[in-house]
């Protein structure tokens, strides 16, 4: 856990420190963004890929390596001397924690008895989802304090923990067979290179879209083409090899494959959610970096002490109706924020995002339980693999399209809303005049009082705009989980037995 949790961190622990690094290293906010793009290119290319790399090399070793990979990167990113040298030192980090969270699942089934496997899960889940959540509190709270390259830094202590302890505690069950060049396993290239140019791709339009006004740019356009016939390619050429580099075929299994799409929904909502309610509360309501990130953190503290309970309930209830619990409270906890306004209080906002997190905390375990119960230990790799970069595009994807919708929506709200200011609308009339006598009264003169009550309506009907784009946002994430719903009566019924003692 210490590991993943580290390296999910790193999704988003940088995002608010995107000034600060543009700043000192002499480039614009723009130029700096690709700290953030390089380092999810690479971070999606290898997590499919981990399984293959974990045949190749042994699975301890090539866990080692990348955790080593990591931390020597995460050292280098925070000496970096200029924004070309960090963005390569961030394309390295990716390479070397992609496979981490993929690993790391399928170490914990095998190391752990099979009635302790649902339990341990739990607690290797707090981690995964609790970082994304306090990745940006802690970002902020490093860089106003100290400097941005801190949160690059911080990293080495805990690398060199975590390989201390993998190398003393982590071995390979014997039935985890390794295979090498000289034993006769080929390296698909064409397959590496279709999957690497079609999730690079993927991840470059997704993250540059909204920047570059998504398809009116060439290329956003260019990495669309690029990006599906990429992904399109790599599907049909792995599905005709016998030693594929990921194994499109597990998707063959139902239940698999709706856990893998729920595990795409989870990553979109908990994403997107966690990008909008932040950017709402600091530039609607004035909070600060810290205020913002202190109204996520009771939810990810809800979420930490919810899963082991989670893990519990799993060896006594299907999995299936803890998701469907979870997708419903979750739900009901976005549709409240979807009826936020300007006069919210800092307790309404986290009691939101808390009931919201409740329900998260019933979704990650059960949904990862379910997954694997009928996938053959010896794939275990290619599977973690899957499910993982599932949720790694579908957070890409709910930020994306969050982005758009919020600034698309708050432009349609803000037309709509200006049709009222008329000078043939009587309250608008009202308004301007009583706005224009406070100000008079506060020892403006006519002339003035006039020019500054129109700025203040027509800044409050700007406020308004972009706070309905936010109701919308947030009560499309919630219908989003309420429609998984039905998805989760098509599994396979697994006993609960059988569920506590699954993988993960």
């Amino acid at each position: 856990m210490l590991a993943t949790f580290m390296e999910v961190l790193d999704t988003s622990v940088a995002n608010v420190a995107l000034p600060h690094i543009a700043g000192s290293l002499s480039s614009s906010v723009d130029e700096a963004t690709w700290v953030l793009t390089a380092y999810l290119v690479a971070n999606a290319i290898v997590l499919p890929l981990s399984g293959w790399f974990s045949t190749l090399f042994g699975r301890k070793r090539f866990y080692m390596g990348c955790v080593m990979l990591f931390t020597a990167s995460s050292a280098m990113c925070g000496l970096a001397p200029s924004l070309p040298i960090l963005i390569v030192c961030r394309v390295l980090q990716g390479l070397g924690g992609g496979a981490l969270q993929p690993v790391s699942q399928a170490i914990l089934r095998e190391t752990f008895p099979r009635e302790k496997q649902g339990i341990a899960m739990a607690v290797y889940g707090m981690g995964v989802v609790f970082a994304p959540v306090v990745g940006p509190t802690l970002g902020g709270w490093i860089t106003d304090n100290y400097t941005w390259r801190w949160i690059f830094l911080i990293n080495v202590p805990v690398g060199v923990c975590s390989l201390l302890l993998t190398s003393l505690l982590i071995f390979d069950p014997p039935y985890l067979l390794r295979k090498t060049l000289r034993d006769g396993l080929k390296i698909d290239y064409v397959g590496l290179g279709l999957l690497a140019t079609g999730l690079g791709a993927l991840e470059i339009m997704l993250d540059e879209g909204q920047r570059n006004d998504w398809f009116s740019s060439h290329g956003i356009v260019a990495a669309a083409v690029i990006g599906a016939i990429g992904l399109i390619g790599v599907v049909v050429w792995e599905l005709r090899q016998k030693e594929p580099v990921v194994d499109f075929r597990l998707l063959k299994d139902r239940t698999f494959a709706i856990s893998t799409a729920g595990m795409f929904v989870l990553g979109f909502v908990l994403y997107g959610s966690t990008m909008a309610l932040p950017l709402f509360l600091q530039t609607l309501l004035g909070y600060t970096a810290m205020q913002s990130g202190l109204a996520l953190s009771p939810g990810g503290l809800m979420i930490m002490v919810m899963m082991p309970i989670v893990g519990i309930l799993l060896s006594k209830i299907q999995a299936r109706w803890l998701i469907i619990a979870g997708l419903i409270v979750s739900s009901l906890g976005l549709f409240e924020m979807s009826h936020f306004n300007m006069q919210i209080n800092f307790g309404h906002a986290v009691s939101a995002r808390v009931l919201q997190s409740l329900g998260l905390a019933f979704l990650f375990v059960p949904l990862n339980t379910v997954a694997f119960a009928f996938i053959s230990r010896e794939k275990t790799g290619y599977a973690t693999g899957l499910i993982n970069l599932a949720r790694n595009i579908g957070g890409s994807s709910g930020i994306a399209i969050c982005t758009t919708v919020i600034a698309r929506r708050e432009q349609f709200h803000q037309q709509r809303l200006i049709e009222n200011l008329s000078p043939l609308n009587l309250p608008y009339q009202s308004a301007l005049a009583g706005m224009k006598q406070m100000l008079i009264t506060n020892g403006a003169n006519s002339t003035q009082a006039a020019a500054q009550a129109h700025g203040m309506l027509y800044n409050s009907m700007q406020q308004q705009a972009a706070m309905l784009s936010f109701n919308e946002v947030f009560w499309v994430l919630g219908a989003l989980f309420f429609a998984v719903i039905p998805l989760m009566f098509l599994m396979k019924k697994i006993r609960p037995a059988r569920e506590a003692i699954a993988i993960e």
